[in-house]
């Protein structure tokens, strides 16, 4: 572990800063005087925020240096001619300097972290069926832990690491119990009749046949030189496998959308605008749902893929009118294209869908400090990047290059994205892949230390209907994770990453001389939702949970395999895990799990009771086992299905419930 943790920090670019820092503290000192001294106005351009606490860093480090060598000299006189009290305060002043000195060279223009943030205090108010609740499934089972992100060919998105079935299932549990309903196509029910009720004022109505649904994915590494342009296959670069929407949650929700709502793949659209769509994910998807929409930011047509298609109508206005986001600030800088930058137009699709469900993987990041369902909208308008952006958020540069704009109060480009028409309110439901979250929006898988992971992938989903909360609550598990004794990107830990929540809870909260109306129609929000911190990382208590106020309720549901197996399913060594979908039609999937081989009798049987199928009679080896039924030639109702396993005493049984609708 030292000569892990060694490597990483030599590794880093913080090193080499450290190493450097002379050079680029005198650099960086002559480009702030050259600049600034003719204009003093350029003082508060981003480059020069960003130059300004090196040259002031590198001041420091210059008078910590001369001065420490002075007293040395003055010491070293006074000595030579007796003078012991002048050579002791000389040698004082000589420590004194030469600890200053170490201290600013070896820590130069450091990013200022987080304090502890106040638990248990909500601000806002909260939102859903069920206001402020966040549901999270944690299954390890979902994952392959010996899996190795980096393994080119067989990395974390192939289907061998992960567990399709289990994925399905953490998917129906999580909409559940977000709704309190005890079968998917009534939680799907509940949660359109709330969102367009609450959300969009179009009365409690249940999806209607022919309404659009789009799919935004979360596509970070899909850019130009990270594949294989004659078919969008993935290369083995330094950016190959960086964690990002999971092809498992995609498949997953695809599957409750055709199998269990209702809707027609063709009124289905996928993908994240800006980017592309990987060769393997399409391969995917297409094979199971050949009629959805897969859009592309380029024209790969012949591939299967769909252009995306801009809109002359479809805006975002940001609410800084030009004071912070600019374009041309980025290195090399170029003072001609210093411009302020005040909308952008979005892609046709967000206009063109009647619901969104946005799928972002939880992650920090540089600039941000987290990436969840806001940032993800850096992609979604038309421009080839998002670079305009950044100076919306903490470290436009980078956090290892300074955290310019820190603390609380300030512009956050995040708050306008929420609060958006199109790409706020029309999100349908929020569900958070968190199945390989990782510390840095270009980072690959890394195993979570803290409990319940205990050095496994995070293999955990969550959902919300209310979009401050969710994100509260991924920040939580991130910032409590990523720590500096946990040795990864400490970028969540950026002081003010949680500031764009608070504006989006509370409008009190919003900065000075900035009013959030992105669509710039006069309608503001008083609160988008509710934000608070849990009362601990081992309980993960929100003030719902522990009845103290009305803020997050936390709903657990924690699948450890030691701690969820009955005393009965241990001994007898195998497991029946509930279908999926459920209710079906016109084909459910059956799986079922065996610590040791055996002879195996899968049957169904009706509600009275009937055996009516058998789908499996065969001695079979352990490990994890599907099976469909399709349950052709039967009438809607009520299904049982039994697993039986002869041991060396008797025949043992296990039995779930499956509902059949046509």
């Amino acid at each position: 572990m030292f000569f892990k943790n060694l490597f990483r920090r030599i590794s880093s670019r913080d090193f080499w800063l450290k190493l450097f820092f002379p050079f680029i503290g005198l650099a960086s000192l002559i480009w702030f005087l050259v600049r600034v001294i003719p204009k003093p106005s350029r003082a508060s351009y981003p480059c020069m925020q960003v130059a300004a606490p090196l040259a002031s860093s590198f001041v420091v480090y210059i008078i910590g240096l001369l001065g420490s060598i002075t007293a040395f000299r003055i010491m070293k006189v006074q000595f030579n001619k007796a003078k012991y009290v002048s050579g002791s305060l000389a040698l004082v002043v000589f420590l004194s300097l030469s600890g200053w000195f170490f201290i600013n060279s070896a820590f130069p223009a450091k990013a200022k972290m987080a304090d502890d943030p106040p638990v248990n205090q909500p601000i806002g108010e909260a939102q859903g069926v069920f206001p402020g609740r966040v549901v999270w499934s944690w299954n390890p089972d979902a994952t392959n832990e010996n899996c190795n992100p980096s393994t080119f060919g067989d990395t974390w998105y192939h289907s061998n690491n992960y567990n399709q079935i289990i994925v399905d299932g953490m998917l129906s549990e999580v909409l559940q119990a977000l709704t309190g309903e005890t079968t998917d196509s009534a939680a799907w029910r509940v949660v359109f009749e709330y969102h367009n009720s609450v959300v969009r004022d179009k009365g409690a109505v249940n999806y209607a046949s022919g309404e659009k649904i789009f799919i935004k994915l979360n596509a970070t590494s899909a850019w130009d030189g990270n594949f294989n342009t004659y078919d969008l296959s993935d290369k083995n670069n330094s950016y190959y496998a960086v964690s990002e929407t999971s092809p498992a949650i995609v498949t997953a929700v695809l599957r409750h959308l055709t199998n269990v709502v209702g809707v027609a793949q063709a009124d289905i659209y996928i993908g994240d605008p800006m980017k592309h769509i990987y060769k393997h994910n399409y391969d995917l998807w297409h094979a199971e749902f050949p009629n959805v929409h897969y859009l592309d930011n380029d024209d790969y047509s012949g591939l299967g893929r769909e252009q995306v298609t801009t809109s002359t109508t479809a805006k975002i206005y940001y609410s800084d009118n030009g004071s912070v986001l600019r374009e041309g600030v980025w290195y090399p800088y170029n003072p001609g294209t210093d411009v302020p930058v005040h909308n952008d137009n979005l892609y046709a699709i967000f206009k063109e869908a009647e619901y969104m469900i946005n799928l972002p993987m939880l992650k920090g990041h540089k600039r941000a400090g987290v990436t969840m369902f806001a940032k993800n909208h850096f992609g979604s308008h038309i421009r080839g990047d998002a670079a305009h952006l950044h100076n919306g958020l903490l470290a436009p540069m980078e956090m290892e290059n300074g955290v310019t704009r820190p603390g609380y109060g300030l512009y956050r480009i995040q708050v306008d994205l929420m609060s958006h028409s199109l790409l706020g309110k029309k999100n349908l439901i929020y569900i958070m892949d968190a199945l390989w979250a990782t510390d840095h929006e270009l980072g690959k898988p890394i195993k979570w230390s803290m409990a319940p992971f205990n050095e496994d992938y995070m293999s955990s989903i969550f959902a919300s209907m209310d979009p401050v909360a969710i994100e509260s609550v991924g920040y939580d598990f991130l910032r409590s994770e990523f720590t500096e004794e946990r040795g990864e990107g400490l970028y969540v830990q950026m002081d003010g990453t949680d500031d764009y929540l608070h504006q989006a809870a509370d409008s009190s909260n919003w900065a000075d001389g900035i009013i959030y109306d992105p669509d710039s129609t006069g309608e503001l929000f008083a609160s988008l939702g509710v934000h608070e911190h849990w009362n601990d990382a081992v309980n993960k208590k929100y003030t719902r949970n522990l009845e103290t106020g009305d803020g997050i309720e936390l709903i657990q549901l924690l699948h450890d395999p030691s701690a969820i197996k009955t005393e009965t399913e241990i001994a007898q060594s195998f497991a029946l895990l509930q279908n999926f979908p459920n209710p079906f039609n016109p084909s459910t999937t059956i799986a079922y799990k065996l610590e040791n081989a055996g002879q195996i009798e899968l049957v169904i049987y009706n509600a009275l009771g009937q055996k009516i199928e058998t789908l499996v009679n065969t001695a079979q080896p352990a490990g994890y086992h599907e099976v469909k039924w399709t349950g052709a030639n039967h009438a809607s109702g009520v299904y049982f299905y039994r697993l039986y396993i002869n041991s060396q005493d008797n025949t043992q049984v296990l039995q779930r419930k499956m509902l059949l609708v046509k």
